[in-house]
């Protein structure tokens, strides 16, 4: 399609440039009468209840690559894809009932804070900076090149204009309002995005009479009954379920519950029980892309296969186009914009944050609050400008969405060791942490560079860098299988340095590790209400039950 020429029905453009208009509205109208304190700014006032954390902590998970990658998964390989946000359910229970009571009782501001606390100042400075590469290439650079060339093909706007405009809309209200504007925003984003993607699963569904499609066995027959598999165990894919059950974990701990853009929302809460509730909560909403994301891919490939070609990512904008009406378009339109701001609010908060509490107020004591504020505002604006240029390099990679988790894997393996080893393991020394990050970090960024060749394209390419990934492809090792092998590498590390270095004080580790991993249940419930050991069992329950229909 032709990039250079608008075209943009009225009706769509009112919707959008009213969403647009709106959201903005309402980020900078709810702080209009909170005095900026740290507190207030990076963490809304600690006042935020488990409803709005769970839609918040949903909001900022599922972005433009989600929207479009899902469907392209389900399109090209099915419902297994589909793991990808099945598992987190489980991960979320681990951040509900393992990691959030230390969070919240230890009144910290950042994850690389409890770092400190654990470990020392250096591995909080390191898991900072940790910190702010995963939000600057993954939260916010690749999302705006999938959101922007998702517009391009709507609309035929130029890619660095839907960047652009994006990411200035973005910044106003995350810059100015903090963290309370981002989850507020969100939540409203949640229904929105929710909604749009529901929309186009029953407009899915009801054209696939029209192909010769009128029940499960005859859709089965249409796209393969793999497809149609949430458990398969077919290697030729790009990961099959052992692959979902060995590595997704490791990704899944860091992300849900060590990854600064995610947890804030936690760190934020007003209660331990709303910090536990709350990711329960978007445990319960992570059900749903299975059947609003996935499920249309695999719809798409049924009817529109002939049409799409094997250009998976296409799968979700071509159903756009070809079955929701004009007006529908712009809501649907405003919905992938939900998405794709939603998460780059997240991370440009969550870099603020990292930036002006765990680096500069570590270095320079005496930064006032007033500071802080300022510093955290200059630094979203500075991530935004870098993520910006990063995200001109979209085209290197063949599948935005596997990138996107072929990046997480590369920083997942020892930040998970560390915080996993920390929390159970009271032998667990500051040298071992930090050891095991800069390990971990340099052996990650060393196995995506030799796996996913980024420099040159074709015979232009230097031998060592060919197209061929040399340990997906060469040795047959799934990048999720990569990432639990060096997790475990990093667990080695952690475990050898830990028992060559002195144990840590005491009265340094109290309160900040469990006893054991019996007491997560059977500590008594304390707080007022349902027990969210007991929300969590039925969330298990209510997960199994699922794998066990759509196995």
């Amino acid at each position: 399609m032709d990039g250079a020429e608008l075209r943009i029905p009225p009706i769509d453009l009112a919707i959008i440039l009213a969403y647009l208009a709106g959201i903005v509205f309402v980020g900078l109208w709810v702080t209009r009468r909170t005095t900026m304190t740290g507190e207030a700014y990076f963490l809304g006032g600690r006042s935020l209840r488990w409803p709005v954390i769970g839609a918040a902590l949903f909001a900022s998970n599922i972005s433009t690559i989600h929207l479009v990658g899902l469907a392209g998964s389900g399109y090209k390989s099915g419902l297994l894809q589909g793991n990808y946000e099945w598992i987190a359910p489980f991960t979320l229970i681990i951040l509900s009932l393992v990691f959030a009571p230390f969070y919240f009782r230890n009144k910290i501001q950042t994850l690389p804070e409890y770092a400190e606390r654990r470990f020392g100042p250096s591995s909080r400075s390191f898991l900072a900076f940790m910190g702010i590469l995963g939000a600057l290439f993954i939260h916010i650079g690749i999302s705006l090149y999938a959101g922007a060339k998702v517009f391009e093909q709507f609309f035929g706007i130029d890619v660095m204009t839907s960047i652009l405009l994006i990411s200035a809309l973005t910044a106003i209200y995350t810059v100015v309002g903090g963290l309370k504007a981002v989850v507020v925003t969100e939540t409203i984003q949640t229904v929105l995005l929710i909604g749009g993607s529901l929309i186009v699963t029953v407009l899915a569904v009801q054209a696939l009479p029209g192909a010769g499609i009128h029940s499960w066995a005859e859709l089965q027959a249409a796209v393969g009954p793999e497809k149609l598999h949430v458990i398969t165990f077919d290697k030729s894919t790009d990961a099959d379920f052992v692959s979902f059950l060995l590595g997704y974990w490791v990704l899944g701990v860091w992300y849900w519950c060590t990854d600064q853009t995610i947890v804030q929302r936690v760190l934020a809460a007003h209660t331990e029980r709303d910090a536990q509730l709350g990711p329960l909560f978007a445990g319960f909403l992570k059900i749903l892309p299975m059947f609003i994301l996935v499920f249309p891919g695999v719809i798409a490939y049924a009817i529109f296969r002939d049409q799409i070609g094997a250009d998976a990512d296409q799968a979700l904008p071509f159903l756009i186009q070809e079955l929701v009406p004009t007006g529908l378009r712009g809501l649907i339109t405003a919905g992938l914009l939900a998405a794709l701001m939603s998460t780059i609010a997240a991370a440009l908060n969550s870099c603020g944050t990292l930036v002006a509490v765990d680096i500069v107020a570590r270095l320079r004591p005496d930064t006032t609050d007033a500071q802080q504020v300022r510093i955290g505002r200059w630094s979203a604006l500075g991530v935004m400008i870098l993520a910006i240029a990063w995200s001109t390099q979209g085209d290197n990679f063949s599948s935005i969405f596997e990138a996107v988790q072929q990046i997480g894997a590369a920083l997942a393996p020892p930040i998970t060791a560390v915080f996993v080893l920390g929390v159970f393991w009271k032998r667990g020394t500051h040298q071992a942490a930090l050891g095991t990050l800069i390990f971990g970090l340099v052996m990650g960024i060393t196995g995506f560079l030799i796996d996913t060749p980024l420099v040159g394209s074709g015979a232009d390419r230097h031998p060592i860098l060919a197209d061929t990934r040399l340990l997906t492809e060469g040795l047959g090792i799934p990048f999720l299988r990569q990432a639990f092998y060096e997790c475990l590498i990093c667990m080695g590390v952690f475990y050898l340095i830990s028992k060559a270095t002195p144990p840590p004080p005491k009265e340094k580790i109290e309160g900040l590790t469990w006893d054991n991993p019996l007491q997560i249940l059977t500590r008594p419930h304390t707080g007022e209400g349902i027990d969210p050991r007991i929300v969590a069992g039925c969330l298990a329950a209510v997960m199994v039950t699922l794998y066990v229909v759509f196995r």
